[in-house]
């Protein structure tokens, strides 16, 4: 019985598909012990390619990017950074670290880069640690006059532990469009420090750089944080350093939904973080195209600090998903991306335009990055209501919250879109009204269901079938125009890992 790769070869006429043939024997060693699971691995090829993905935080890495993953550096431990392992017979581990560092660096103009956070999440761990180390850790063994936490004496150790629980950060409010991670009382953030949120102005919806300001001098934090998950606005970073140096605060910022627009060379100079701030903290997917995965940028002064991530927060690294990392910043490192880049945000600019047009209120009233933020109440639904009958459809968005919201965190009155993965799958600022256009027939399409009291409900919908059917056949014409790697055959893939 011949195998899939055999199949597959023998359908080539002698010129196959380098990605496909990849694909086909990875898939073929996983299906050897795994069947199902290398079967949901093409059903998710199947899935992606049969909606269109408008989660703002979401994109496609390269093939060339998932190969980097797929290999033996995952069998290595090295705990440590490059030349300070804790483990031996790390040196090409190092050379891959190395690599994806210089990379980084080059690619944001960055003193220094540190590449082995997993998540946003724990990237800023480390970035708070570090700060925390170098502004009250090392000052007060100084004082001390010792060189080591281990040369501390308990008594000593408990002040040092109290001052650090005695720090004070500024971030984004949650409600607001910043992230968990920034001093959410539901978060660590929150536990570890003393947090005192900022919002935005309710009236515009924009940051309001005078109140932040006022507000940092009268906290006088540690850390003034900006960054976000959900404000469609580009940040005035020379302003925020300025604010920083005012109060003595540590600037951070966490550019993790908008790190690609940075690399692309779409904001620059004042709005550049990189160029600004103290510590920037990312994830390498979202708009950067790399792999689920994070670093930390710093000045050269936080170096040595956030190379203490493992084993202060972090577990080891994962060097494979370094790997692929360079990759994806190899990749990032071309006039191809900045086109990419700039064209992500020309495209966010047309489907808010096209959105505006069909009367869907906007946050702020459009957008300067590659997300935005429609009130759907326009329409009678709550943001989850809009997200579940979009995803009928074809369409994969989310519920988000806007400022102050009446409905809260949970059912929403928005829905948050964002064009990185559309831009990735090639689609212009045509396309954007063509998505527009099924968003407000879908929307017009559903009305809410009814709750067990009798009462419209706040999750359940009515989407008419009619609707449904119409807007799943334009989602389909959209996305056949511009296929998610075009280089795998997935009727093959069906055929052999799905169909068997």
């Amino acid at each position: 019985m011949s195998t899939p790769l055999e199949n597959y070869l023998a359908s080539c006429n002698g010129k196959p598909n380098v990605a496909m043939t990849a694909y086909v024997a990875n898939l073929q060693q996983v299906a050897a012990v795994g069947p199902d699971i290398a079967a949901s691995i093409v059903n998710e090829i199947d899935n992606q390619r049969s909606h269109l993905k408008l989660v703002a935080s979401e994109n496609y890495c390269s093939l060339n990017t998932q190969a980097a993953m797929g290999n033996l550096l995952t069998d290595k431990y090295a705990e440590g950074y490059p030349e300070h392992r804790y483990y031996g017979g790390c040196v090409n581990v190092d050379a891959v670290e190395n690599v994806a560092a210089r990379e980084a660096e080059k690619l944001f103009g960055a003193d220094y880069a540190y590449v082995q956070p997993h998540s946003g999440a724990d990237t800023n761990l480390v970035a708070y640690w570090a700060i925390l180390s170098a502004k009250v850790e090392t000052p007060t063994l100084e004082e001390l006059g010792v060189k080591s936490l281990n040369d501390l004496t308990e008594e000593q150790f408990d002040m040092l532990r109290k001052r650090f629980g005695n720090q004070k950060l500024m971030g984004l409010d949650y409600s607001c469009g910043g992230h968990l991670t920034h001093g959410y009382k539901m978060n660590v953030s929150a536990r570890m420090f003393e947090s005192h949120p900022y919002g935005v102005d309710k009236e515009t919806g924009l940051l309001d750089y005078d109140a932040i300001e006022k507000q940092a001098m009268e906290v006088k934090p540690l850390i003034l944080l900006t960054g976000f998950s959900a404000y469609p606005r580009k940040i005035d970073f020379k302003r925020f350093r300025a604010i920083a140096d005012k109060c003595g605060a540590v600037l951070m910022v966490d550019m993790a939904h908008f790190a690609g627009l940075v690399a692309g060379k779409v904001f620059e100079g004042d709005y550049d973080p990189v160029k600004w701030a103290d510590i920037v903290t990312t994830t390498t997917h979202k708009t950067l195209r790399g792999p689920r995965g994070a670093m930390i940028l710093c000045k050269k002064e936080f170096a040595e600090y956030v190379n203490k991530g493992c084993p202060m927060v972090l577990g080891g690294p994962l060097p494979h998903v370094m790997a692929a990392k360079a990759i994806a910043f190899k990749e990032a490192n071309t006039p191809a991306y900045k086109e990419w880049a700039h064209n992500v945000v020309k495209n966010a600019a047309a489907l808010a335009d096209a959105l505006k047009g069909y009367g869907i209120p906007l946050q702020t009233g459009g957008t300067d990055n590659h997300l935005m933020l429609c009130d759907v109440t326009v329409y009678g639904l709550t943001g989850k209501q809009a997200e579940a009958a979009l995803f009928e459809c074809g369409i994969t968005a989310n519920a988000n919250a806007l400022p102050y919201d009446k409905n809260g965190a949970w059912w929403t009155s928005g829905v948050r879109l964002g064009t990185p993965a559309l831009t990735t799958l090639g689609m212009n600022e045509n396309d954007m009204k063509e998505v527009a256009s099924i968003l407000d027939f879908v929307l017009k399409g559903t009305k809410p269901g009814v709750a067990k009291d009798g009462k419209p409900a706040k999750g359940k919908i009515v989407l008419d079938p009619a609707v449904k059917e119409e807007a799943t056949k334009r989602v389909k014409a959209l996305l056949s125009a511009h296929v998610l790697y075009p280089e795998l055959d997935l009727d093959f893939l069906k055929k052999e890992f799905v169909n068997c």
